[in-house]
């Protein structure tokens, strides 16, 4: 039976998700009635507030599992933990994208509405407890990402990369939606707490499993999980700079906390053994395929893509687990894998010469003579998405390959280790242009404030996160203790 609250609307429960689907609405009117650059200089800094104050809501609304909308949205450890790293990131995302809109001359009021419109598709992604309140989010999430890729319209590259993510992503819309009606068809109702039911009395028959594989490889599209990556180099590459780094951080979150929650919510404990494999293999194929195309790229930022592709493979792992400890350390991986990216491309924004952007890996040489304190940094983040310890990126494979283990998933810890080894080539080349190649040409400086603050704020997470995970690990704790056994 779907669990109830007393009040069937519960609207304090998606009180964040007020104020953003409201803030947005106002946020949108004021730019339609002050059309001009103080107009959208006002409208972006409201906005950073807005994404603000709904953090700080989702952070306040701790407690017990609360439902709303009848059964349909669910207010919980998990969801609060998302949507904390989602809108603070997104509000830091849109920080520092400030300057790189001001030189391209495309800082429109449009810009952050349409951020604020993916983080509040974002929110209900990781509170959705129904197919249809999951693919409402999902798609509110996409179409403002599809709009945002192709920002850029003077841009061919910039069109491209948009018209490809639409298209690909409509497919895999469509193949989200085609799993979605199997698994209706098999459980009488989009209920997640309905769906979990039906499997635990035994009925996962072949129709069930059908609809959770398409409705996985729908999902795997928004994570870039291979085989389903293909979109994911070209759009990063295409997309104005502020745009990669908002795909590279909070959608990730959204969609993998989306996955955690339709696999542990909607098929339960006793579906596990059912897409254990599935899991599995993307966390496999995307760990692989991340690693080893990122070794020819010269450009930072299809290196970034392909990074992405390999850490979501490692977030898998612990998915695949299908335990208390597999949703934390997926929550962990996710926290510091954003984090990490925050910092990189917040000196990726400032790598322009003459007024131009420049993405070259090649540009980085030199750096270390140049700027010690973006070389510091940068290193020490390098080092942690290539898994050194004791830096945090670490610790986050460390506990999905602990979560792993005890799931006796031995096999994919092979491959994982292999990956890691390979991966940690061209993180540690990238440290080796900045420190021995001889200097380049200088970028334009100096850097922001906004920047050197974001960049040295990621890496002084990344070192001191050896102290108690900073609280992370312990949030993460008590959000995936709902999936306790």
């Amino acid at each position: 039976m779907t669990p109830l609250n007393q009040d069937p609307l519960n609207l304090l429960a998606a009180a964040p998700e007020f104020i953003l689907a409201a803030g947005a609405l106002a946020l949108l009117m004021l730019g339609v009635f002050r059309q001009n650059p103080a107009g959208a200089m006002l409208v972006h800094w409201l906005t950073v507030a807005l994404l603000a104050i709904a953090g700080v809501a989702a952070y306040m609304g701790g407690g017990d599992t609360q439902y709303a909308f009848g059964g349909v949205f669910v207010s919980d450890g998990v969801s609060r933990f998302a949507k904390v790293f989602i809108f603070f990131g997104t509000a830091i995302v849109l920080v520092l994208s400030r300057e790189y809109m001001l030189r391209a001359k495309i800082m429109i009021f449009e810009f952050p509405v349409l951020v604020a419109l993916a983080a509040l598709g974002m929110s209900m992604m990781v509170s959705s407890a129904d197919l249809i309140a999951l693919y409402m989010g999902l798609e509110l999430q996409s179409l403002a990402l599809y709009v945002l890729a192709s920002f850029r319209r003077d841009s061919v590259r910039s069109t491209e990369a948009g018209l490809k993510y639409f298209v690909l992503g409509a497919l895999s819309s469509g193949l989200l939606l085609f799993g979605a009606s199997f698994v209706y068809g098999a459980a009488v109702s989009t209920h997640f707490a309905d769906i979990a039911a039906v499997v635990a009395s035994g009925e996962m028959n072949v129709a069930m499993v059908i609809g959770l594989a398409f409705m996985l490889a729908g999902m795997a599209f928004k994570i870039s999980a291979a085989p389903f990556h293909m979109w994911t180099p070209d759009v990063y590459e295409g997309a104005p700079t502020p745009v990669t780094a908002f795909f590279a951080t909070a959608p990730k979150m959204a969609a993998a906390v989306l996955m955690v929650r339709v696999l542990y919510d909607g098929f339960g404990e006793a579906a596990v053994p059912d897409w254990q494999m599935i899991v599995a293999f993307l966390a496999a194929a995307s760990m692989l395929v991340g690693s080893v195309a990122a070794i020819g790229q010269t450009d930072i930022k299809r290196l970034m893509a392909y990074s992405s592709i390999g850490h979501m493979g490692f977030a898998l792992v612990g998915m695949a687990a299908g335990t208390e400890a597999g949703a934390r350390s997926v929550l962990v991986y996710l926290a510091v894998y954003m984090i990490m990216n925050l910092g990189v491309f917040a000196y990726i924004l400032t790598m322009r010469r003459n007024g131009v952007a420049m993405t070259r890996i090649g540009d980085l040489a030199g750096l270390w003579q140049r700027d010690n304190f973006s070389a510091l940094c940068l290193t020490i983040l390098m080092f942690s998405l290539a898994g050194i310890p004791p830096l945090a990126g670490f610790w986050a494979k460390w506990y999905t390959f602990g979560a792993a283990a005890e799931a006796g998933l031995i096999w994919l810890l092979v491959i994982a280790t292999v990956a890691a080894v390979i991966s940690a080539f061209y993180y540690l080349r990238l440290i080796k242009i900045m420190i021995f190649d001889d200097a380049v040409d200088g970028f334009d400086g100096p850097m922001g404030g906004e920047f050197r603050a974001v960049l040295g704020l990621s890496a002084a997470v990344m070192l001191l996160f050896v102290i108690g995970g900073l609280g992370i690990t312990e949030m993460a704790a008590d959000a995936a203790a709902i999936y306790a056994r």
